[in-house]
């Protein structure tokens, strides 16, 4: 990639306005630009947005393309891929119809899905469908998979690998039913539940799983680890798992959602606590709905440990919170996500009032953007983190 910021795009930062913090002033910047500028070189990263939050004040940097081919410049309204926190999503549907007495995390499937009375599957409770620990699934919906009708036929002949609750297995398929009961039990296919009802009651405007005509200016072009053009083409259940795309403004409100800084009714604040009920300890990290968390200060050991790609890629063992937590302020709370071609992070810690969203428009390795994350929130809190070292 060019040397040169200018060349880069990399001039292009958002202020908000008055926006003034002790760790976020110009040194803050200088560091912060250098550290986009390495990580997007060793990436290979056409374009990348960040959002800052610390006590209320936001604050927006914007680096390179959102084409290798229109050379459009990133800001702060471009819309990138999720990935999988389009799961924490997911998390808020299933406990937003909680709130509204629609269905019950601790009730089982085949409570909701009749299909499944006396079958493995149906025995599962919808709070291990939201923690990855319903007794062993794949990482995605087999290929074969393409329609309903074959999905609940998998689904149906599905044998647990493990005891429900003893392992965790990261997979799209049991979350993304949970997303799918969630929404049957709204009345509403699932992407009809999250654009018309769940994403107004949080107040995002430009959050999509079907980005209209009138937006799709503002999508950008995604790339693959050898850099060909891609996007998103969500199987069965992708709508649900990996499907959401957005922009760092949008996530940046949905992080002071988080936060308990945005204007919400009763049912939907309590939907965003249940969120963060902690059900399942792995490692250094503690596993909520969707959502995982760490002890703050958080080390960079651990913070690496818990989004490692083994994390997803093999079964990790789990001990059980008994009973499961309440949501606490002293955590950092994160989520990862990737698809094809976009890489995207977002955390926050209550207890500081911060929160960080990166978003990028090429596939890279997870460890790589974690690190990146680290590195900026070391920028932010350096006497909780110490400081960079470079």
């Amino acid at each position: 990639m060019p040397s040169s910021f200018a060349r880069l795009g990399l001039a292009g930062l958002l202020f908000a306005a008055g926006a003034a913090h002790a760790a976020t002033g110009p040194d803050f910047d200088t560091q912060l630009r250098h550290a986009a500028d390495r990580f997007m070189r060793a990436n290979h990263i056409p374009g990348m947005a960040i959002a800052i939050t610390v006590d209320g004040k936001d604050r927006f940097y914007n680096f390179g393309v959102a084409s290798k081919e229109t050379r459009r410049k990133v800001g702060s309204d471009t819309l990138f891929e999720l990935g999988s926190i389009s799961k924490t999503f997911i998390a808020t549907l299933a406990t937003y119809a909680q709130a509204e007495g629609k269905l019950s995390l601790d009730r089982h499937v085949e409570d909701y899905l009749p299909e499944f009375q006396g079958k493995p599957f149906g025995k599962v409770a919808l709070f291990d469908l939201g923690t990855h620990t319903a007794g062993g699934f794949p990482l995605q919906v087999p290929d074969e998979v393409r329609n309903r009708e074959q999905l609940i036929a998998w689904l149906q002949a599905w044998q647990p690998r493990y005891p429900e609750g003893s392992k965790r297995s990261y997979a799209n398929p049991s979350i993304g039913m949970l997303g799918l009961i969630a929404a049957d039990r709204l009345g509403q296919p699932y992407a009809d539940a999250v654009e018309h009802t769940l994403l107004p009651k949080l107040g995002l405007v430009s959050t999509y799983i079907r980005v209209p005509d009138a937006k799709k200016a503002d999508y950008a072009q995604g790339y693959s680890s050898d850099g060909k053009p891609v996007r998103v083409n969500p199987g069965v259940l992708g709508d649900e798992a990996y499907g959401v795309i957005s922009s760092t403004k949008d996530l940046l409100h949905y992080v002071h959602v988080q936060l308990g800084d945005a204007p919400l009714d009763p049912l939907t604040r309590r939907a965003i606590a249940d969120t963060r009920t902690a059900y399942y300890r792995s490692g250094p990290m503690t596993q909520d709905l969707a959502w995982e968390q760490y002890p703050w200060p958080v080390t960079h050991d651990d913070l690496l440990r818990g989004n490692a790609s083994r994390m997803i890629r093999e079964d990790q063992p789990v001990t059980a919170l008994k009973p499961p937590q309440a949501a606490v302020d002293g955590v950092l709370v994160n989520k990862t996500g990737a698809t094809n071609g976009f890489g995207a992070y977002i955390a926050f810690v209550p207890v500081k009032k911060l929160g960080l969203v990166i978003l990028t428009n090429r596939s890279h390795p997870t460890e790589g953007r974690v690190e990146f994350a680290y590195e900026v929130l070391k920028l932010l809190e350096p006497d909780a983190l110490g400081p960079t070292e470079r």
